[in-house]
């Protein structure tokens, strides 16, 4: 069974940075494709960057390209989403999931394992 378990979340004034990291629990980290997803209040969950199995190929949604950076360390299972230039649509609940698959794939159901959340709040 896996375990993502996400950290970083936080307060922060519009035009700040955070750092999201997430740590995998297993042995299935490093052959599987990593993705943050967000859910805010009213809306439904959607992806916001993934990152394939080997860290060579990467997506991110176009509301974040140019501001927010997903990376990987598979030695170490985990998986951080750099998050520059926060703008008050940002908030939400941040979510890191690990993927069937090594590919990168932007809808949730490609998602097997999820963590439980850390909620990014940008005060404008």
């Amino acid at each position: 069974q896996v375990q993502l378990v996400e950290s970083g979340g936080g307060l922060v004034q519009a035009g700040g940075s955070l750092r999201l990291s997430c740590v995998a629990s297993g042995r299935t980290f490093s052959s599987s494709a990593m993705g943050w997803f967000r859910q805010a209040p009213g809306k439904e969950r959607e992806f916001v960057a993934g990152i394939s199995w080997s860290g060579g190929s990467t997506k991110a949604t176009d509301a974040v390209k140019g501001r927010f950076t997903i990376s990987r360390d598979n030695a170490k299972n985990t998986v951080d989403l750099q998050m520059n230039s926060l703008k008050s649509e940002d908030t939400a609940v941040y979510y890191c999931a690990q993927s069937y698959g090594t590919v990168v794939l932007t809808t949730d159901g490609a998602y097997k394992y999820w963590g439980q959340g850390t909620q990014v709040t940008v005060s404008s």
